[in-house]
């Protein structure tokens, strides 16, 4: 959910965007889908063997050493392996503040208990199958760590008939992607509180985590307030709004991004190349922060009884269309004079007037 971003000229022929907040660049191309060329630093088909070793290094090189874990961070992490895996409906929210930062964000705490409220009371789901991560008492915190292991408690054990969500509140960014995955050029990643020296959560790790172990009659639903989230489950559909059809977002590498006969559902805060709000636009009061996707997917879900995929789309759009029109600041929603508007992503194809239900 960065934003306050401003452009900043790196070169005549090289234009950067800098978010404040957090302090890091991301590439500006606004210009939309960049399709692999010649030029692009990528491995080919043939070099498929270096793409596998190269993914191992990485990974290897991630995994975390407990031995720089505190007492205190050990126990976290063992009390978040041993939590139940409930059947059913079963739900992982994450709220990360990064408190006393200079990138703090004000709402995402608001947003995650708002967040579990609507699970238990318009969902049905038990408060002892949610499980929360955020920067307040009694919860652990989202720190990388935490939230690996947190992700792999979601789907351990899936069975036909489970509902899972994954809700994610916080900071957003991009990375090169050198393994031919991204057809933009860039992997997706989520902000974990300790991102600067842990390192971020990238969209292939989610995918590998949470979207492949996904069993035949298991829907997952993610729902990701943050900026450059548009695909970051790295599923491989794409629904347009305005064409009203679904687009290929499968691989150039060929690699599969799917399931293992499960469904999974993404709708994200806005596209890849764009950037989420925390906003106290929507507040009665003027004064309560909250991300502006978690905002108006809540309202579209409280105020109808009955809700399809693409009215859910449609009032979310609409909220935000109405909130610039009566000229509100939305504070970098509107990044570049363009409206931004959730983005749906599926690891199959469906109909998206099929009722939501979590």
């Amino acid at each position: 959910m960065c934003h306050h971003l401003k452009n900043t000229a790196m070169s005549s022929t090289n234009e950067r965007v800098c978010c404040p907040k957090c302090q890091d660049f991301v590439a500006d191309d606004s210009d939309a889908r960049i399709q692999s060329t010649p030029e692009r630093v990528k491995f080919t088909s043939d070099a498929k063997g270096m793409q596998h070793l190269l993914r191992r290094m990485f990974k290897r090189s991630e995994m975390s050493n407990s031995n720089s874990l505190t007492n205190y961070e050990k126990s976290t992490l063992e009390s978040i392996k041993n939590w139940e895996t409930t059947k059913g409906k079963r739900a992982l929210l994450c709220a990360v503040t990064y408190n006393k930062q200079k990138y703090k964000l004000k709402g995402t705490n608001y947003d995650v208990i708002s967040m579990k409220d609507l699970l238990v009371k318009r969902f049905r789901f038990p408060k002892s199958s949610i499980r929360i991560l955020a920067e307040m008492d009694p919860y652990p915190h989202p720190t990388k760590r935490n939230i690996q292991e947190a992700l792999r408690w979601l789907v351990k054990d899936n069975q036909p008939g489970d509902s899972l969500v994954f809700y994610f509140s916080g900071h957003g960014l991009r990375q090169p992607d050198f393994f031919d995955d991204e057809i933009d050029g860039f992997d997706e990643t989520i902000c974990p509180l300790d991102f600067r020296t842990a390192g971020m959560i990238v969209d292939n790790e989610i995918n590998d985590t949470i979207v492949r172990p996904l069993k035949d009659g298991v829907k997952l639903h993610a729902i990701i307030d943050a900026c450059h989230s548009g695909t970051i489950l790295d599923l491989p559909h794409i629904y347009s709004t305005k064409e009203k059809v679904w687009l290929d977002n499968s691989p150039p590498s060929g690699v599969y991004k799917g399931t293992s006969g499960g469904h999974a559902i993404s709708i994200s805060a806005c596209e890849d190349n764009q950037l989420a709000a925390d906003t106290s636009v929507f507040s009665e009061s003027g004064k309560q922060m909250e991300g502006a996707m978690t905002y108006t997917f809540r309202k579209a879900l409280l105020e109808n009884t009955r809700v399809t995929y693409a009215s859910l789309l449609s009032s979310m759009h609409k909220d935000i269309l109405e909130a610039k029109k009566k000229c509100f600041s939305l504070r970098g929603l509107f990044h570049r004079g363009r409206l931004q508007e959730p983005l749906l992503s599926s690891s199959e194809v469906f109909d998206v007037n099929e009722p939501f239900v979590l």
